[in-house]
């Protein structure tokens, strides 16, 4: 038996088999070859496969996701029968003497610079298309299967660490448990693990080793240990300790369709965040009393390209009929810093995190912006839908936001589409200077919601994805409380309400020290909605 120690995100025991998450390994190298005829054929062979496997991915996504989303693996086959992309294949292999591999990687680079320079934005989109598809016959052509394998069974995820890109691909409902190598509490995996209410430990370093693939193990999520191998007695001790976690998890139970409000009479409403529209199970099963957090970014990073208005209508409109009038808060995208996706053609930053990023992509690519705000002003209609803005530091740019929703509004009804006219805006308090102007912005909308993730970042100057900075890293830092306060206050002040979406809201410690800040609403992980519950109802 081999015990790796590491750092617990979320608790619980989990057991089943180690699969490493396998990214792609492949290093094209300029080889010249003798027959072109041949190396033509070999890249003509390799294309084939990859229209075969994209009409199953189409197939899939079509039982899965519907039309709308399957429809960019029917793009992807048409790409790789483009006449001009072939061509220029094929006169690399024929006129250089060269390998397929060249040929295809030198293409995919030149298509995608011509259409990212290209001013139309559907054109720019393409340039991430050629990349992906080119990646797919690349992995043919040298033998190469990028991310997990197929999970014939429930198995603990193992990696290094995990992007929000590679963990939107997972089989979710296959995910016994994560363990990495790095990350921090922060981290996406650490995030997703306690939305869906998985085990998880990181920072297991290098003692995690590729060899363990395949291997029994055990998560202990209490105490942060990995067991490879696990004996006898460790195995049926960890079984003794799971069922003690279910059984607690079993009384909560019986909390399902209480008040959240304490000894006193003091009430708080307890919402759930989510990533996507799979986790509605999630916020159903755990009697939460609404959406305090939908992070619509995950939309876009689960695509291809831009997501079409159309697209984002669909998933808002389905979210909000299925939570029944209950209210559903969508955070317009958050893209930049960690979360970073291809086809938006970001420059490369020092330092993302204070970098070109959430509104201040959306204010300067309205166009982007805007077919999200017509989706959500359209979805609107169906139910109890608010709209919530991330990283704003000024009255400015919620007026400009303003304005950009005058016009949507206008161009919906001038095309005759049916939208809501009254729909809750509210922001997100992450930054010192949003607190410092809180009571003026308080007069602009009708709710804050404090990130506390980012705003502990920015006020203690501490990058929150640096594991090696975990012991500076404190959430509890007298500061960032005085923060929330301040913010609580100012908005009280002017009639707005505020609740917490970030990861500090599922902090039991805190939550009496919420209660006593007069907070309106603490948005949680599914799985914490319950023991939040529990808490609020125990205090005075």
């Amino acid at each position: 038996m081999v015990t790796i120690s590491g750092k617990s995100v979320f608790g619980g025991v989990s057991i089943g088999k180690l699969l490493f998450y396998q990214r792609n390994e492949k290093v094209i190298k300029r080889t010249h070859v003798d027959n072109v005829d041949e190396e033509w054929a070999r890249f003509q062979q390799a294309k084939d496969t990859a229209v075969s496997q994209l009409k199953k991915l189409y197939d899939k996504a079509l039982d899965d996701v519907g039309e709308a989303n399957a429809m960019i693996f029917e793009i992807h086959q048409m790409m790789l029968e483009d006449l001009d992309y072939l061509e220029s294949i094929e006169n690399i292999i024929r006129t250089q003497e060269v390998n397929a591999e060249y040929a295809v990687a030198t293409t995919a680079d030149n298509f995608a610079k011509m259409f990212a320079a290209m001013d139309d934005a559907y054109m720019q989109g393409r340039a991430a298309d050629v990349k992906d598809v080119s990646e797919r016959v690349l992995d043919i052509l040298c033998g190469v299967s990028g991310g997990i394998k197929e999970m014939d069974e429930p198995c603990i995820i193992a990696a290094d660490d995990l992007a929000p890109s590679e963990t939107v691909q997972l089989d979710k409902s296959k995910v016994l448990g994560f363990a990495t190598m790095y990350g921090s509490s922060n981290s996406h995996t650490a995030i997703l693990a306690r939305t869906m209410n998985i085990p998880a430990v990181i920072g297991l370093g290098e003692a995690l080793r590729q060899e363990y693939d395949g291997k029994d193990a055990i998560i202990d999520g209490f105490t942060g240990t990995l067991y490879i191998d696990p004996d006898e007695a460790t195995r049926k001790a960890m079984e003794e300790k799971r069922e003690k976690d279910l059984e607690q998890k079993a009384l909560l139970e019986t909390l399902k369709g209480k008040e959240n409000v304490t000894k006193s009479g003091q009430k708080i409403n307890v919402y759930a965040n989510i990533g996507n529209v799979s986790d509605l199970g999630a916020v159903l099963k755990n009697d939460a009393g609404g959406i305090g957090l939908f992070r619509s970014e995950f939309l876009y990073l689960e695509n291809t390209d831009f997501p079409t208005e159309e697209q984002q209508f669909s998933v808002y409109k389905q979210v909000a009929e299925s939570m029944a009038g209950k209210k559903v808060i969508i955070r317009t995208l958050d893209i930049g810093a960690d979360k970073q996706v291809d086809y938006f053609g970001l420059d490369k930053e020092d330092n993302p995190a204070l970098g070109y990023r959430a509104i201040r992509i959306c204010l300067t690519r309205p166009e982007i912006f805007k077919t999200q705000l017509r989706a959500l002003y359209r979805a609107a209609v169906f139910g109890n839908i608010s709209i919530m803005f991330p990283m704003i530091i000024s009255v400015k740019e919620v007026l400009k936001i303003k304005e950009i929703i005058a016009e949507v509004k206008e161009e919906l009804k001038s095309e005759g589409i049916p939208y809501k006219e009254d729909v809750e805006l509210g922001i997100m308090i992450e930054t010192p200077a949003s607190v410092m102007v809180s009571r003026d912005l308080a007069k602009e909308v009708d709710f804050f919601s404090v990130g506390t993730n980012d705003l502990t970042q920015y006020t203690l100057a501490i990058d929150r994805q640096n594991s090696k900075l975990d012991e500076f890293y404190d959430p509890h830092h007298p500061a960032v409380l005085a923060m929330i306060k301040m913010a609580a206050e100012n908005a009280h002040a002017e009639g707005a309400w505020i609740g917490i979406c970030g990861e500090l809201g599922a902090d039991l410690e805190l939550t009496e020290t919420f209660l006593k800040m007069g907070l309106d609403e603490l948005s949680v992980s599914p799985s914490m909605v319950l023991p939040l519950r529990k808490k609020i109802r125990e205090c005075e």
